[in-house]
Formats: structure tokens, sequence, C-alpha cells
């Protein structure tokens, strides 16, 4: 989208995919992939060999015949997902130049890009045949109540109403979808995201004052841990920068207060200081500071770009951003955060846990409840 490109997504579910696995074909891809000798022998035998029948009286020996499983995993195993991933690794191949297909268990996400309407159309149509038919061959099936089409808007682009079809089957076209938990919506602002997550955080803030009377302050730590900062933080690199996030603050606060019983405008910094809780804010700073140094091959630093030896020389190189948001969005954001940490923290970035033990402490130090306080840090 900062290219000024079109971008698009199919969000596809499989359709009792771990039941519907063909082990004849999952052996052969085991095969194609390398797997041999006792290793083979011990997932064939794993799967092979399994007859079940089932007897509705035994009184009246009302029962089936046994059957040969040719199809899916067995029960309550581990390694369905395992085989799910083998089983549909070879997927990603399919997509040509300005489509990726992101694999995870059972989810299929296609995403296509193109600089215009009439190629964007042919494009996401033909891959959109091209993994039916692959899934058809493969003798898995969609499952089109939980598949969604989202095409990606800027706030001047326009929308484009495409309709999506194999068979008959048609793909809704959504202004959201849920997407392992994240709700995406097609301008990328996470507020029906946020939304969502709200009535689960005021469970938690309810549950919290109902038990505070009786539990101690490092026992409602814990409860708020188990059960807000776990939903809080699941998905903060995306979001959190985002206005919608001051919902999330106020009640991050509102717990706070019940945790210390504390009155309602009491200043909550030294509560957050004082229970090592980092505020939203400085929580989505460490998490995307996380990111950025674990995936420090996908950016440059300057002295990479320009052969000029300057103080700023090891910071990272933002990129031209043509869109506001852009630079709002993971990678962006990123190198901001990143490049305005004290350098004794970024000469750790190497060290991932002392990276992470040093930057919290940073934040729990100053706890930050906005970006301006943040980039008005004086390190």
């Amino acid at each position: 989208m900062n290219c000024r490109q079109m971008v698009g997504g199919i969000f596809c579910d499989l359709h009792e995919a771990f039941g519907c696995i063909n082990h004849a074909v999952l052996l052969e891809k085991l095969k194609f992939y390398g797997v041999s000798g006792k290793f083979y022998n011990l997932v064939k035998s794993y799967l092979d060999g399994r007859y079940p029948k089932v007897i509705i009286s035994y009184s009246n020996v009302i029962e089936s015949t046994w059957e040969k499983i040719k199809k899916g995993k067995p029960q309550g195993s581990i390694l369905g997902p395992i085989f799910i991933l083998i089983y549909i690794n070879d997927l990603p191949k399919l997509a040509p130049i300005g489509t990726k297909i992101i694999l995870y268990a059972d989810d299929t996400s296609i995403i296509v890009t193109s600089p215009n309407l009439e190629n964007y159309e042919k494009q996401i149509n033909k891959i959109f045949r091209d993994i039916n038919y692959w899934f058809k061959l493969n003798q898995l099936v969609l499952n089109y109540n939980k598949k969604h089409y989202l095409q990606f808007n800027t706030k001047n682009s326009r929308e484009n109403v495409l309709k999506l079809n194999y068979q008959e089957n048609y793909v809704k076209s959504s202004p959201h979808t849920n997407f392992l938990g994240l709700i995406i919506d097609d301008s990328l602002l996470w507020k029906a995201h946020i939304d969502q997550m709200m009535p689960k955080l005021n469970t938690a803030c309810f549950v919290i004052r109902m038990m505070q009377a009786i539990m101690s302050t490092e026992t409602s730590r814990m409860a708020y841990f188990a059960y807000m900062h776990s939903f809080m933080s699941y998905g903060i690199i995306l979001g959190g920068n985002q206005p919608y996030n001051e919902k999330i603050f106020k009640t991050q606060k509102k717990v706070i207060r019940i945790i210390t019983n504390s009155k309602m405008r009491d200043s909550c910094t030294e509560l957050f200081q004082r229970l090592e809780i980092l505020p939203v804010h400085s929580q989505y700073i460490f998490s995307l500071s996380t990111l950025v140094i674990k995936n420090k091959r996908l950016y440059n630093t300057n002295n990479q770009i320009y052969n000029v030896h300057t103080r700023f020389k090891t910071n990272l190189h933002p990129p031209i951003a043509n869109l506001t948001k852009f630079q709002k969005g993971v990678y962006y954001s990123g190198i901001k955060i990143f490049n305005n940490l004290p350098h004794n923290i970024k000469d750790l970035a190497n060290e991932i846990t002392l990276f992470r033990n040093a930057l919290k402490r940073i934040l729990l130090i100053n706890s930050f409840y906005n970006s301006e306080e943040y980039f008005n840090y004086q390190r």
C-alpha cells in the first residue's frame, strides 16, 4: 500500500482439515521431503493398521463392520499440526510474483498485490482457482462459511466490488475477519479488534475487583497477568499505537487502582512502578523493540546505506513513507522506537536477554503513557 499498490487478502479455513489428511498422500510427501528409513516406517506404522467400529447396542448386537482408517490423525495426538503443515507445505509454490501464501496449521491466507485494478482482478481470481484445484487434488475441502475476502483501503482509496467464486461457491467480502484471534479490518485501524477485546478486559477487571478483598497484592498481580495482560499484549505490536488503545489504558489503570486499593483519582505512575507492570504503551514499546532485534536481518543501518561515519551510523535506516498508515505500521514504527532507545541499550541488541532486561528497567522507571512522552525522553 505504501507503494500505491492495490492489496487484498483471502482468509481461508479448511473443513475438518485434521480429519481429511490422506495417509497415502502424507507418506508420499514425507518421502519427497527426505524422510526415510526407521523414522518413515515409524510414522507409517503409527498411521496404518487402525480399524474402528461402532457398537450401538450390545443386547441386540447392533454394530458396524470393521473399516480401515485411511484419513485423519489419531485422536489426542499432538502430531496433528505437524502433519497438516507437512501436508500443505508445497501450497505456497503456487504463488506467482505479487502473491504471498501464508500457512498456519489449517488456516491459509493469500495476500495479493498489484499496481492496477485489471491486473489485480486477474491475479486474485487465478490464485483462487489454483488453490481450490490444489485442495481438490490433495483431498481437502475449503470451508466457505469461514472464508473471507478483504480489500485493504486507505482513507482516500476507492473500494472496488469484487466477487470471488469457484464453481458457484462464493467468498464473502467483509470489512473485517478473525485471523488467529486478531480482528483484522480493511483499513488496518484495529478498532474492531480492540472493541471485541474490551468485554474480556472488563470481565477481568470485575473478577479482580470481586476477589481483591480476599487476595493479597501479589496474588492480585498474578491474576492481572493471567486474565488481563495475556489479552492486552496479544497482537499489541499491530495496533498498540492507535488512538483506540486509550480504552484499554483506562481499564488497565482501573485494575491497577483496584489491586493497590487506591482512590479513583490517584495517579497511577507510581502504582505501575510499585507493581512492576508496564502501562499499555510501554508494553507496546517493549514488544515492538523485542520484535525488531529478533529480526534485525530485515533492517538496514545508516552506515549500510551511507558511507559516512556519524553518531547515528548504527541507527536503523527508515524507508520512504508515502502513507501515514505505513508510518504507524510495525516496520516503520519499530525503526523509530528502536532508534530512540538509549545507546547503552541499543548496544545490547545482540544479547536478547540482556536487551530485554535493560529495556524493561527503563520502561518501568519512566512508565511512558504515550508516544510523545517516549520520544521526548531525555536519554
